[in-house]
C-alpha cells in the first residue's frame, strides 16, 4: 500500500490547505509485513470517521468508484483497500497534521476530475481545490496530471493519472524529518523503500504507496481528532506484533481490544504526531454505541402550559426546527408501512439532506449538520399525518389544467425579467406554509405575545406576522396580502390561526386565492412546540390535508440573524444573463 504526505514547499506537487473545522475524522490502515510475522498480505483498509457511515459508503461508491460490501453498512471495497467508516468527533481537516491526504489514480484524470467538477457545481458534496490559475488539474513535471478535491467531511483527496498504480494510490505524510520518518516506518512495518517516478520518497506496500514530504514549519499537528485520525497496519497476531515492536522501544498506548469480531486492535504513537493502529485479520470495525432515538412524544404526565401575565398560554421564546430537517412532506412510497425510521436511518436521511445542498455554503455553515445540533434527528417518517397514507391528495381537474406557473416570458423559456422568477428567489417571501418549513439553515422562529396579539417572526427572509387573537373578523375579501390575513384564537392551550385572503402571488404548490390555511401551535413540553397545519383549497385538491412537525426551544444559544438577501447577491443578474445567452444561442444572435 502507498501512503504520501502533503506540505507546502517549493514543489508544486505538495500543496497545503488552510485549516478548517469539520465534523469528521479519518483513519487508514494497510496490510504490511512486520519483521518475522506472517500476514495476509492481500488485505488492506482505510478507516474514515463520518457522521453517517451509510451515507459515506454511498458517497465513496458514487464518487470514488468503490463498491459496497454486503452486510456492512459501514464499509466499502476500494480495490486495494477496504474503507471502514466510523462516527468520531473531530476538530479539523488533515492538512497541517502528519497525514495530509489520500490519493486515487485513474486512467484518465481529466475525465474523472471533469465528472467530479460537475458533481461539485451541482452541490452534491464534492468540493474542488483550484490551482492559482483557476484550473482543477495541473501537470506535475515528471510525475503525472493531478488535482485535489475534498469529500463532504473535509478529507483531502488527490486525483491523479498514474497508469502503473491505478485505484487507491497512496497516503501522503507530512514530516519534520522525512528521512528519519521513512526509516521508522520501514523498521516497524517493513515495506519497500523506493522513489515514485524517481522523484517522491516513500515506501511501497503491495502496489500502494506511503509517500512523504517535508512539513512547512515545525512539528505537524496531531492527527487525533482530525479528518485523518490514524493509520492502521494488519498483522497476523497482535501479541507477537507487540513483542516485535517492543524490541524497537515501541509500546502500545492501551491494551489490545476486540471489535465487532474477536479480532483485536491496538494503538501506538508514530512519528510527527501520527496516531497508528495494528489490527488482526478479520477486523471489521469497533463496536458502535447505540444511537438514541428522537421523536415527538407526549410527556409522561399532562403538561401544564405556563401562562402569560394576562392568562394566555405562554408560547414565547426562540424556537428552531433544526431537528425536523430532512423529514419529507410526503411519506416515501417505499416506506408505506413504516411507523418510524431507525435512528441510523434518520441520521442517514439528515446527512443526505446536507450532502444534497453543498453549493453556496459548506456543511460548516449549515445549522442542521449532524453533530452541530445536540438532539438526534427525528425518526418521523413524513410530515403529512392526514390522509393516513401520508400523501398529498390528488389535484382537481381545474388545478391540473392550470399546470405549473413556470418562469414565463423569454423566447427560450427562461425568465424575461425579475418578475418572472419566484418570490423566494426575489427575496420577497416564501409564502405560507413554506416559510415555516425546516430547511438547511435559518430555521429560527421567534414568538412574542401581548394582550390580544401574537407576533411570529421567521428567520428566513425575516418575515413577521402580527396575529390578532381578540376575536376581530377577517379583512374584507378584496383586501388580499402576500401571507394572507391571519386571525387567531385559543382552543385550550393551542393557538389556532386561520389564514385567508391570499393574493395568490406566492402560491403554495399551485394553490391560489382560494387557499384557506389552519395552523395549530401547541406546547407539549417545556422545550417542544408542535406545529400543525391544514391546507384546504377545494380549487386545487380533492380534499384538505394536514402536516405536522416540532420546533424546539433554543433561547440559550440561538439568535435570529439578519437575512440580508440582496447585498452582494449576484444570482438575479446571473440568472437573467444566462437566459439571454441561452436565447442568443438558440436563435444565433448576440444580445
Amino acid at each position: 500500500m502507498a501512503i504520501c504526505a502533503g506540505s507546502r514547499s517549493t514543489d508544486r506537487y505538495t500543496i497545503m490547505m488552510t485549516k478548517r473545522t469539520v465534523p469528521v475524522s479519518l483513519a487508514l490502515a494497510a496490510v504490511v509485513m512486520l519483521p518475522g510475522i506472517a500476514i495476509a498480505a492481500d488485505y488492506q483498509y482505510v478507516h474514515i470517521a463520518v457522521p453517517s457511515p451509510p451515507e459515506a459508503v454511498r458517497w465513496y461508491v458514487q464518487q470514488m468508484d468503490c463498491q459496497a460490501i454486503a452486510d456492512r453498512g459501514d464499509a466499502a471495497d476500494c480495490g486495494k483497500v477496504e474503507i471502514i467508516f466510523e462516527v468520531l468527533p473531530t476538530v479539523g481537516a488533515s492538512p497541517g497534521t502528519g497525514i495530509d491526504h489520500i490519493a486515487f489514480s485513474y486512467a484518465d484524470a481529466t475525465a474523472k476530475m471533469g465528472e467530479l467538477e460537475r458533481v461539485g457545481v451541482s452541490g452534491r458534496g464534492v468540493r474542488l481545490q483550484r490551482f492559482d490559475d483557476g484550473s482543477t488539474l495541473e501537470e506535475a513535471p515528471g510525475l503525472f496530471t493531478h488535482g485535489f478535491i475534498f469529500d463532504p467531511w473535509g478529507t483531502r483527496i488527490e486525483i491523479l493519472e498514474d497508469p502503473d498504480y491505478l485505484g487507491f494510490h497512496h497516503v501522503h505524510l507530512s514530516s519534520s524529518d522525512p528521512e528519519a520518518t521513512l526509516d521508522w516506518y520501514q523498521n516497524a512495518f517493513g515495506g519497500e523503500r523506493d522513489r515514485l517516478k524517481g522523484q517522491l520518497d516513500g515506501l511501497l506496500f503491495d502496489d500502494v504507496w506511503l509517500l512523504i514530504s517535508s512539513h512547512p514549519e515545525g512539528t505537524p499537528a496531531p492527527t487525533r481528532g482530525r479528518t485523518i485520525d490514524h493509520l492502521g497496519f494488519l498483522v497476523s497476531d497482535i501479541d507477537e506484533a507487540g513483542q516485535s515492536l517492543g524490541q524497537q522501544g515501541i509500546r502500545f498506548e492501551r491494551e489490545p481490544e476486540a471489535g465487532r469480531t474477536p479480532s483485536r486492535r491496538a494503538f501506538l504513537a508514530g512519528p510527527d504526531n501520527v496516531a497508528l493502529a495494528v489490527v488482526e485479520p478479520g477486523w471489521a470495525g469497533s463496536v458502535v454505541a447505540p444511537t438514541l432515538a428522537d421523536d415527538v412524544v407526549l410527556p409522561p404526565e399532562p403538561y401544564a402550559t405556563p401562562r402569560t401575565p394576562w392568562g394566555d398560554p405562554d408560547l414565547e421564546g426562540i424556537w428552531t426546527s433544526n431537528r425536523a430537517h430532512g423529514i419529507p412532506l410526503e411519506r416515501p412510497r417505499d416506506a408505506a408501512e413504516d411507523e418510524a425510521l431507525t435512528p441510523e436511518e434518520a441520521a442517514a436521511r439528515r446527512e443526505r439532506g446536507t450532502l444534497g445542498s453543498i453549493w453556496g455554503y459548506e456543511r460548516e455553515w449549515r445549522d442542521t449538520t449532524l453533530g452541530y445540533v445536540d438532539s438526534a434527528p427525528l425518526t418521523q417518517v413524513a410530515m403529512i399525518v392526514d390522509p393516513p397514507d401520508g400523501r398529498i391528495p390528488p389535484m382537481t381537474p381545474e388545478a391540473q389544467a392550470r399546470g405549473g406557473r413556470g418562469f414565463g416570458g423569454g423566447g427560450g423559456g427562461g425568465p424575461a425579467g425579475p418578475e418572472d422568477l419566484s418570490t423566494y428567489v426575489r427575496c420577497i417571501t416564501q409564502g405560507l406554509p413554506d416559510l415555516m418549513m425546516p430547511t438547511i439553515y435559518n430555521n429560527g422562529l421567534q414568538i412574542v405575545q401581548g394582550p390580544g396579539y401574537v407576533a411570529i417572526q421567521k428567520e428566513m427572509i425575516h418575515e413577521t406576522r402580527i396575529i390578532p387573537t381578540d376575536g376581530r373578523p377577517h379583512l374584507g375579501p378584496n383586501l388580499t396580502q402576500w401571507l394572507g390575513d391571519s386571525r387567531g384564537h385559543w382552543e385550550g392551550d393551542t393557538l389556532v390561526v386561520e389564514v385567508t385572503n391570499f393574493n395568490g402571488r406566492a402560491d403554495y404548490r399551485g394553490s391560489g386565492t382560494t387557499l384557506r390555511l389552519i395552523e395549530r401551535y401547541t406546547r407539549i413540553g417545556p422545550n417542544t412546540l408542535v406545529y400543525e397545519f391544514t391546507v384546504d383549497d377545494p380549487a386545487t385538491w380533492t380534499r384538505p390535508w394536514t402536516a405536522m412537525f416540532p420546533f424546539d426551544l433554543d433561547d440559550a444559544q440561538y439568535e435570529l440573524v439578519e437575512y440580508a438577501c440582496h447585498e452582494g447577491n449576484y444570482a438575479m443578474r446571473n440568472i437573467l444573463s444566462a437566459a439571454r445567452a441561452r436565447e442568443a444561442a438558440q436563435d444565433g444572435t448576440e444580445r
